[in-house]
């Protein structure tokens, strides 16, 4: 790998940064849009290289900063994750701002949303090209700043500032595991990448167990998972870049790159195998009871994300990667698709008001049976090639039969929901008013773009040298597996869309699950135990504290104790009289007359 590499990743900081800072104006815009695809484009000629020959490249500049203990310098990796991930991000943040300047053309500061999702992209990318602790965490933390300020874009809108504030909130717990980390390794290895992954045979829990607690905010893994569907509050452009190349990728993306961290510590292994494949049943059950297009398209996302957490628990960190990158694509489209279905049907996002929009709005009904059957895993499109793999790596693994069972019964799940999005968008009667918007070159070419990456990029990488097949042999019905739990979520759906909840134990699973989507435990139940408490602290128990000592009772007390100081008589007669008695009687009897 020559100089040309570090060259053209310098390039593609610099345009990104340079068009962010130019003046805003609507000509500006479209600028904005070409040099992502120039930058798509330029992206490329790396890619080339790396397929070639799998070399890493690192670059540093002078130290910035220089302590006793080390320097601190900007220093970026170019390796396969690196340059795989950049192209894609590319591709996608393209598409999805060409979509954004229509779908968003009424908003009267569009100028500041376009520069706040190229900000989005670069912080991400910092993430991905960085090569110490400190610059990494930096990327860390303005994808999460980004996310915030996206998520809140309609900050008139109460739902949407709680949603921005959840996701900071959320992601801060995780944060507080990343901080760990960083501090661990400052104190006792390197914040040098390449220094800190030499030392990997030394297993040490807390950094192990800090970098899980950033992937489990980041990526919201079960038990910080709530912040995700809530984050659909935002603008679909924001939930399409959110979900497919940026912030929630940013915690797997961490465990990937670390993953030599994790490889010896058996109890991490396990832990992200049991979190990956509860969250990915978990998500995929809370989706089925959704109504809501977008928060559908959320918990799916959580449950892929599930996918490559019980990937990393196998070991199988470059499969893991492989399913993010193919993932990205379907989602960014599924999100696209469906804010063109919202803006068609007057920002109404509920699957039960739609209906027979296939013969309105025929390629972005196209593009979404596409997306969904992507989504699905069926055969030859791209979410098959990782999908397959995955559950074929699994069956092949001695560990784990219970998570194996899982990953199948949410496959099935998975495919379930996705059908019944196709099938109550596209199909039946229509039951709201269509504002038919003609679909446009705006909107039409980034869905195509999107869509022939859901359809060739698994080939492609099958294809491609950087995958080396391992020849794996097993019965047919166990290879068939995937596809026939498939096809049963297939036929549940169908089944699910004609049967009424009239049973009362069917509406307390149903309900069940939607709201374990958005988790009552950590935003009612603790929330409103935490307040009474203090209120009854604060008014009640503080209240009575401060009166039984220095009220009434208090003073009494004081009062009583002067008296006593005053005077030794304690008008107890009898008390008296018994004492003399008594004594008189002892000193008869003991002395002599």
């Amino acid at each position: 790998m020559n100089l040309t590499t570090p060259t053209i990743i310098l390039t593609i900081f610099f345009s990104l940064t340079l068009s962010i800072i130019q003046p805003a104006s609507k000509h500006n815009l479209n600028n904005i849009k070409y040099t992502l695809m120039l930058m798509f484009m330029i992206s490329m000629i790396p890619l080339n290289t790396l397929l070639n020959n799998n070399h890493e490249l690192t670059m540093s500049l002078l130290p910035l900063i220089m302590t006793p203990t080390e320097n601190i310098n900007i220093t970026i990796t170019l390796d396969t994750l690196s340059l795989i991930f950049i192209p894609m991000a590319l591709l996608i943040t393209w598409s999805i701002t060409e979509f954004a300047i229509w779908y968003m053309s009424p908003d009267p500061h569009i100028n500041k949303f376009i520069k706040y999702l190229v900000t989005f992209l670069i912080t991400m990318t910092i993430i991905i090209t960085a090569n110490n602790m400190y610059q990494l965490f930096i990327g860390w933390e303005g994808v999460g700043i980004m996310s915030f300020l996206l998520i809140g874009w309609w900050n008139a809108r109460s739902n949407a500032n709680t949603a921005a504030l959840q996701a900071i909130i959320y992601n801060r717990i995780g944060d507080i595991g990343l901080i760990i980390t960083t501090t661990w390794l400052m104190t006792f290895s390197s914040m040098n990448t390449q220094e800190l992954l030499i030392q990997y045979e030394t297993v040490s829990i807390i950094p192990t167990a800090g970098l899980m607690a950033a992937a489990i905010g980041k990526s919201a893994q079960f038990s910080l998972h709530p912040w995700l569907p809530a984050a659909m509050e935002g603008p679909t452009p924001v939930s399409a870049l959110l979900h497919s190349s940026t912030m929630v990728m940013a915690g797997v993306f961490l465990l990937i790159r670390l993953h030599p961290i994790l490889h010896n510590s058996h109890l991490m292994k396990m832990t992200c195998l049991i979190l990956g494949a509860t969250t990915t049943l978990f998500a995929a059950a809370a989706a089925i009871t959704q109504h809501d297009i977008k928060k559908i398209i959320a918990l799916s996302t959580t449950s892929q994300l599930g996918l490559m957490m019980t990937m990393l628990g196998l070991n199988q960190p470059t499969l893991a990667f492989l399913h993010m990158t193919v993932h990205s694509f379907y989602k960014a489209l599924l999100f696209l698709c469906s804010g063109s279905f919202i803006h068609a049907l007057n920002n109404e996002q509920d699957l039960r008001m739609m209906g027979n929009l296939m013969k309105t709005m025929p390629m972005t009904s196209s593009f979404t049976i596409i997306a969904s059957l992507s989504l699905m895993g069926a055969p030859f499109l791209s979410g098959f090639y990782s999908k397959d793999t995955i559950i074929e790596t699994m069956t092949s693994s001695y560990i784990n039969l219970w998570a194996l069972t899982i990953t199948l019964i949410a496959t099935t799940l998975s495919a379930s929901y996705s059908m019944q999005i196709i099938l109550l968008i596209l199909t039946g009667p229509s039951h709201t008013n269509l504002y038919c918007h003609k679909e446009a070159k705006n909107t039409i070419y980034p869905l195509m773009r999107l869509t022939l990456a859901s359809i060739f990029i698994g080939s492609m990488t099958k294809l491609s040298t950087l995958q080396t097949t391992s020849m794996t042999t097993m019965p047919k019905m166990l290879k068939l597996t995937a596809l026939v739990m498939t096809l049963l979520g297939v036929v549940l759906s169908k089944d699910l869309m004609h049967t009424p909840l009239r049973s009362q134990k069917l509406q307390t699973i149903n309900l069940f699950f939607n709201q374990l989507a958005f988790f009552n435990i950590p935003h009612r139940a603790l929330t409103m135990n935490t307040l009474k408490s203090s209120q009854q602290t604060s008014t009640e128990l503080m209240d009575l504290w401060a009166l039984e000592n220095y009220g009434p009772k208090g003073l009494s007390k004081t009062l009583t104790q002067l008296v006593l100081l005053s005077t030794q008589q304690k008008n107890m007669i009898k008390n008296y009289m018994t004492t003399f008695t008594f004594t008189l009687l002892i000193s008869m009897v003991l002395l002599p007359v």
